[in-house]
């Protein structure tokens, strides 16, 4: 099978699962296919290097074609190239200071193109920006260790996490996943995901805390699944949460990956809440990760 035109062979790449690292390789990948996703995903040094990187390249070309002309711009001393790189700028970022300017055919043919291309490349900057800028961004704080403990005289699973900025996430929705690995009849491995069902999935308005809670009954895809087989069949389990921000006045997603390695069990959370002198709740999030032995 022949590769797609302008295609390269992508380097071996990490994608990472909470502690778990997965590496791909073999894909044949254009780089301008996906440029918005690589803008969207690069980190702001990275993006801001990257665009100043293009913003350079694209003053230099257009220079070079001012500096071949025969004097098309006026007020030049020399014909610099230095000079035309300047007035290049100027041109690309719709500045137009007015010291220079076109004075032949060929000037303005190449400065219209230059505008042109500074209207469009400055518009596209701006969406990717304001795009990077509004994205919605869940700040939910999960602890560091699932437990399981008793729970109104069952075993549960418990998973706590707490919403960071303080504000009204309404109607959170929560689902818990378990991701083990399984052989067939056919003596062939895989991974299967199992939804865990929670006592309460939903909530009508998140601003503090909220602890998942999965009954650990014959119902169950954890029944009978102690560490030792949860740790053979590679077992990890993915949070999703998904709300309405009402600050943000958009939708926002979180995920968290536990592996089998850090659950606690027979363990419980510390107690975070408590009363002041005053009467008033009181919410200590220093004791947020800590567990306590049954």
């Amino acid at each position: 099978m022949s590769k797609a035109p302008h295609s390269r062979t992508a380097k071996p790449h990490v994608i990472r699962f909470g502690d778990r690292e997965v590496i791909t390789e073999g894909l044949h990948l254009n780089f301008w296919a996906d440029i918005s996703h690589r803008c969207m995903t690069a980190s702001w040094p990275g993006f801001i290097a990257g665009a100043a990187v293009i913003f350079v390249v694209f003053n230099a070309i257009f220079a070079t074609f001012y500096w071949i002309g025969d004097n098309p711009i006026s007020n030049v001393p020399g014909g610099a190239y230095i000079d035309y790189l300047y007035f290049s700028i100027e041109t690309l970022s719709t500045a137009g200071y007015g010291d220079m300017h076109p004075q032949t055919h060929y000037g303005h043919f190449i400065a219209t193109i230059e505008l042109f291309t500074g209207i469009f490349s400055m518009s596209l900057m701006t969406g990717l920006i304001f795009a990077r800028f509004s994205r919605p961004n869940a700040r939910l704080l999960f602890a560091e260790h699932p437990v399981i403990s008793i729970h109104d005289g069952l075993p549960t699973l418990m998973i706590r996490f707490a919403n960071e900025r303080h504000n009204i996430i309404s109607n959170a929705t929560a689902r818990l996943w378990m991701v083990r690995t399984e052989t067939t009849a056919e003596s062939r491995t895989f991974r299967r995901f199992s939804e865990l069902a929670l006592l309460r999935s939903e909530s009508p308005a998140l601003a503090l805390s909220w602890t998942l809670f999965h009954v650990i009954d014959e119902q169950s895809p954890l029944d009978g699944l102690g560490s030792e087989e949860l740790s053979e069949s590679n077992a990890s389990f993915i949070v999703l949460i998904s709300g309405y921000d009402e600050i943000a006045a958009q939708t926002i997603h979180a995920r968290k990956t536990y592996d089998c390695r850090d659950i606690r069990h027979g363990h419980r959370y510390a107690d975070i809440v408590g009363a002041t002198d005053d009467g008033r709740v009181r919410i200590d999030y220093g004791r947020f990760h800590q567990t306590e032995l049954e």
